[in-house]
């Protein structure tokens, strides 16, 4: 709903009469919001704003300060808090909890939640109807990330083998909802930019008072499984805001959950360490030295498994997120804040000082950046990668990137379409006309008409005459009235004449998706241009013919470039653009050829910033 970037129509202050009528509907809506979580929400003396966007869309917000209701119709029918309302008040909705915080890469990237892979509590589902507002958390993290509605009941979703959407996802964390307020914030260090783990002092509070739950919490984090896709969210079913839900016991076993752990596949970066030795940090806890030990392993795994050249540099938080923290033994919470570094900036300056990596640090975010890596330290050659095991069921990690690496090859076919004007030549060599020819296929066509009706010129081996019906193919309409008629056309013209005569397609595959459309294939335009306050900015159209996901490109270009990016409608329904902040021209284009195998000739580079 908040993906592409609109821009309020207004925004006004409301009345003393539509403060007290927002604060009914909350009351009403949000049954069990009680008067202190309204108070901390809809301050009593406090300003409020409502901005009203094109789609009918009203968001409600302190004055000055960041946006806290949404209302979709307008109505207040369709109420939601924002991500920051529920930051304030975590228990203002019930809440799904997802496998782990890896999947929160999709939801973060706009997917929808799906019921394949629910996990459901020994006490049963918790009761709830279609149409219901739940929010979605991370284990181990007590923030929400996302706000959505149910699209079927709990009873339905048993009767469907739960099966199909779980959440159909209206705001999240990163969305343009949560970047319209000017000062947009985090509310713990479990935010990333692009995936959201457990945050470390909710798992040491839990540690700290011995609770099972927060343990159970911390090793739903471990087991993160990476077979979830942005179509198919993994979640687990909670209700964090009513303990008495009824509930509905499942006919679901736990044997899909075994199927999912068993398709785990966790990488051991520690060598030499006994089974006995790898257990919960309740009953060992690990030393301040033994995590350091524990971070060089995991960065040294990292380096050598996930680490390319092409993506650097990288932000020092996606290393962590998307790299290290993946490296870690399962079990074992891996937390910064514990080593002797206790920040992850400090840890980074020291392997740089090491030798083993190129450490800066970004002036603007105040954030380590990864350089380069020296692949020739001794502590880099003498490191041996552990490998990951083969699963025993399914697909691999491995084959699952492969699929990935394969989805996006691009074949792009240039073919032909019969006319009425060259019918009668594939009628007379028997050819269906039912089907798209290829170039070599059309030329061989027509010499095959000709060598049928031994149309070569006997002294001029290199000459065809043209008979009523060749003539007709290769000129009717195309030559003026009153002018004369060739009667005959050399061999190398013959072919390229005939083509010309049929109606151009080309056909687009990309992996197991194809595409036939009409008329030649368009290029891509990449174009740099200046906006107000002389910014950058790079916009990217014709994604569509090369079978490019623009939503999924700008979400790939956020992160491989560490900026903001955005999905806007073309007039007319011509498409979507994609829009990269920054003069980012030739990186971009560099990126479609090395990743989507796009080739040179059909990408148009202009840059309007140049004088």
């Amino acid at each position: 709903m908040f993906k592409k970037t609109v821009e309020a129509k207004s925004q006004q202050r409301l009345s003393g009469a539509d403060r007290k009528k927002l604060r009914r509907t909350i009351r009403e809506r949000f049954p069990n919001a009680s008067d202190a979580d309204i108070d901390t929400l809809l301050p009593p003396k406090a300003e409020f704003t409502v901005s009203k966007y094109p789609n009918r869309i009203l968001v409600y917000g302190l004055e000055g300060d960041c946006p806290l209701f949404f209302d979709i119709d307008g109505r207040g029918n369709e109420i939601f808090p924002t991500v920051y309302a529920l930051w304030k008040v975590p228990g203002l909705l019930p809440a799904f909890v997802l496998k782990g915080g890896e999947v929160s890469r999709f939801v973060i990237g706009g997917a929808d939640l799906m019921f394949p892979g629910i996990y459901v509590p020994a006490e049963g589902l918790p009761l709830f109807s279609a149409g219901e507002a739940w929010a979605v958390l991370v284990p181990g993290n007590p923030a929400p990330i996302a706000v959505g509605t149910t699209t079927m009941s709990s009873t339905e979703a048993l009767k469907a083998g739960l099966r199909g959407k779980a959440l159909r996802i209206n705001h999240y964390y990163r969305d343009t909802l949560w970047e319209a307020t000017e000062n947009p914030y985090v509310p713990n260090a479990g935010f990333y930019e692009d995936v959201v783990f457990e945050d470390p002092a909710f798992i040491s509070t839990y540690e700290a008072s011995g609770s099972h739950e927060g343990d159970d919490s911390v090793e739903k984090v471990n087991s993160i499984d990476n077979e979830g896709a942005a179509d198919a969210v993994e979640v687990e079913a909670t209700s964090s805001s009513s303990g008495h839900a009824p509930k509905i016991q499942s006919d679901v076993t736990n044997e899909e959950t075994e199927q999912l752990a068993d398709d785990m596949v966790g990488l051991k970066v520690i060598e030499n360490v006994s089974a006995d030795e790898l257990k919960s940090d309740d009953q060992h806890p690990l030393s301040a030295a033994d995590i350091d030990v524990l971070l060089d392993k995991c960065l040294l795994q990292a380096l050598h498994t996930t680490v390319k050249e092409k993506d650097l540099p990288m932000p020092g938080s996606t290393l962590w997120s998307s790299h290290v923290l993946p490296c870690r033994p399962s079990g074992i919470t891996l937390d910064i804040k514990k080593s002797s570094y206790k920040k992850l900036s400090k840890w980074l300056q020291a392997k740089a000082s090491a030798g083993w990596i190129t450490v800066k640090e970004d002036k603007h975010k105040k954030e380590a950046n990864l350089f380069s890596v020296n692949r020739k330290h001794p502590d880099y050659m003498c490191f041996t990668p552990e490998k990951k095991k083969p699963e025993k069921t399914g697909k691999s990690i491995n084959d699952g990137s492969n699929e990935e690496q394969s989805s996006k090859l691009l074949e792009v076919a240039e073919i032909y379409k019969p006319t009425v004007y060259v019918n009668p030549i594939f009628a007379a060599v028997g050819v269906n006309l039912d089907k798209l020819f290829t170039a070599s296929e059309t030329s061989e066509i027509v010499f095959q008409y000709v060598e049928k009706e031994r149309l070569v010129k006997p002294t001029d081996r290199s000459v065809v005459i043209l008979d009523a019906t060749l003539c007709d193919a290769l000129y009717k309409g195309a030559i003026k009235k009153g002018s004369t008629y060739p009667t005959e056309i050399h061999k190398k013209d013959l072919g390229l004449t005939f083509m010309n005569r049929m109606q151009a397609h080309h056909r687009v595959t990309r992996g197991n998706d194809s595409a036939v459309r009409k008329g030649a294939l368009k290029p891509i335009q990449i174009m740099t241009e200046r906006r107000q306050g002389n910014k950058k900015v790079t916009k990217l159209s014709g994604l569509e013919s090369f079978l490019i996901d623009p939503e999924v490109l700008a979400s790939e270009l956020q992160k491989k470039f560490a900026c903001s990016t955005s999905v806007t409608e073309l007039p007319g329904k011509k498409g979507l653009e994609v829009l990269v902040q920054g003069g980012v021209i030739d990186d971009v284009a560099r990126y479609l050829v090395e990743q989507y195998g796009i080739l040179k000739r059909y990408i148009e580079v202009y840059d309007k910033t140049r004088k």
